[in-house]
């Protein structure tokens, strides 16, 4: 099949995060803070999380990029520009509801401890962040992860920008070294996971 990887239209923003739900619904990190509950649709659930996650940055400060075949979104991923984010507080606030909602008030905690301990471990230097990235099932195998960060990067790069991602698996590290990323310190405090840092500097 044909696949072409673009930037999302907002209309394709829960069908982006569909995608992504799918491709974490097994992640230990995400399970650590919300964990799967008797009876529910779990990647309908995490739709609605990552969906309330993208819109919580302003649509200037972030890129969600689509991997498509015909009209069917068959992966996704998700950046944030280089901080500071103008408006960032309002779009974050408006997505409250929704993410106390999938979260509740312990996943919530939960979340924003993660958030800082990841946020301790981002560089000082301004930098796109690949917030998220996943391939549908359907998809996977194809080099679509490939087509999505090289996208993604040639843009980085016309800017002459840094770019930070944080892997969870040495799979996902050996596909992003081939991406220029190394490998930086892992990222402590996760009971079920250890993720690493991985940064790639500005091409000059």
């Amino acid at each position: 099949m044909q696949i072409v990887v673009r930037a999302a239209a907002d209309h394709e923003v829960e069908a982006a995060a569909a995608v992504l739900s799918e491709a974490f619904a097994e992640d230990p990190v995400l399970a650590e803070i919300r964990p799967g509950r008797p009876g529910e649709d779990r990647t309908a659930v995490l739709g609605r999380l990552f969906s309330a996650l993208v819109r919580s940055v302003p649509p200037h400060a972030r890129a969600l990029d689509v991997a498509v075949t015909g009209d069917r979104v068959v992966g996704a991923a998700f950046w944030q520009a280089p901080l500071p984010h103008r408006g960032g507080l309002r779009a974050f606030v408006s997505q409250v509801p929704e993410l106390v909602r999938v979260l509740g008030i312990a996943g919530g905690l939960r979340a924003l401890a993660h958030l800082r301990r990841m946020e301790r471990a981002r560089p000082d230097a301004p930098h796109w962040y690949l917030a998220e990235i996943g391939v549908s099932a359907a998809a996977r195998g194809q080099g679509v992860g490939g087509m999505l960060l090289e996208h993604a990067l040639d843009r980085v790069d016309q800017r002459g920008q840094h770019a930070y991602l944080e892997s969870s698996t040495p799979d996902n590290r050996r596909l992003y070294r081939r991406h220029g990323f190394g490998d930086g310190a892992p990222i402590t405090g996760f009971r079920a996971a250890a993720p690493v840092s991985m940064w790639r500097p500005a091409v000059t």
